[in-house]
């Protein structure tokens, strides 16, 4: 055997730990412009309606993206053409039903209360895994399940229990919770299904299918009469939502897992609920309310015992 040189050895260590900041700064710079998103439709919520907003997110996401997997495309559509109902549900839960609930609570409630709501997205996903894929939950996933649920009733009811005794609850949260829900019921369709395909292409082509399964519900706000002002602003938040918000987040996302992994990756989704909650604050004059605070720390707390139930070795 060889030695490695001294100088050798100090620059790969270097060059990996340069690697590994980068991949950080990655994943943290996309979960930055995903808190966007919530501002940008909040922001424009009067004008632009809920639907739109989605469709034409997905849509132009899609398109942004195609020449990007130009590679993948004659294996894209075989997928397309072998598991169409497959890609059809979980496109349609995942992306077109995730975020136009989304985008239909931000009508009702405040960014920085959706943001600390969709921290529950990994706690729905363990649990939705126990069911649908029989992963085995164990004491603490289920004590910190339950903490986190708690959280999330406390903030629905905006803390007052008598409106959780008599079912009282605000609906902007609830669609919220729908969304948090469609999202771990996504991850987990996504993980059952084990498609044959590098993430990006494979994200292109639910980005599509999500498209089209928002275009009734976007042709149904236009039929009722709830037509896009698509002045200055209009048209701002479109191209945040679709372009940095929507095509740039969904690039570096696919980029920090390919260099992170997947859990340390999806682990720094909880950024995205601090970034939200500052970003309405600077952007919206938004503040954070009592009962905000009381549920994230419970949802918090839930986090925490599940992430350690995680590290424990087997």
């Amino acid at each position: 055997m060889h030695a490695v040189p001294i100088g050798q050895a100090d620059a790969a260590a270097n060059a990996a730990a340069r690697s590994m900041t980068s991949a950080y700064a990655t994943a943290i710079f996309g979960w930055l412009l995903s808190a966007g998103v919530y501002i940008a439709a909040k922001w424009v919520a009067p004008e632009m309606p809920p639907w739109a907003l989605c469709f034409w997110r997905l849509a132009l996401a899609c398109l942004i993206l195609l020449p990007v997997v130009h590679r993948h495309h004659g294996a894209m559509l075989d997928l397309l053409r072998a598991r169409t109902l497959e890609l059809a549900i979980i496109g349609a839960v995942g992306l077109a039903l995730c975020q136009g609930m989304i985008f239909v609570g931000l009508h009702y409630t405040d960014a920085t209360t959706a943001g600390i709501i969709m921290a529950l997205c990994p706690i729905m996903t363990i649990v939705l895994a126990r069911f649908i894929l029989g992963e085995p939950l164990g004491p603490a996933k289920a004590l910190g399940a339950v903490l986190a649920l708690a959280g999330m009733l406390w903030i629905v009811s905006r803390g007052d229990l008598g409106a959780l005794v008599r079912l009282q609850f605000s609906v902007g949260e609830l669609w919220i919770v729908g969304s948090a829900f469609c999202f771990g019921l996504y991850t987990v369709l996504l993980r059952r299904s084990k498609f044959d395909m590098p993430m990006l292409p494979l994200l292109v082509l639910l980005l599509g299918v999500g498209a089209l399964a928002a275009l009734p519900f976007y042709l149904w706000e236009v039929v009722a009469g709830e037509h896009s002002s698509l002045d200055r602003k209009g048209l701002l938040a479109l191209a945040y939502v679709a372009g940095p918000g929507g095509a740039l987040m969904y690039f570096l996302y696919n980029r920090s897992v390919g260099a992170l992994g997947a859990s340390r990756a999806s682990m720094l989704m909880y950024l995205q609920t601090v970034f939200v909650a500052i970003l309405a604050w600077l952007l919206l004059g938004e503040g954070l309310h009592g009962y905000d605070l009381a549920g994230a720390g419970f949802i918090v707390a839930g986090i925490l015992l599940v992430t350690l139930a995680r590290a424990k070795p087997v």
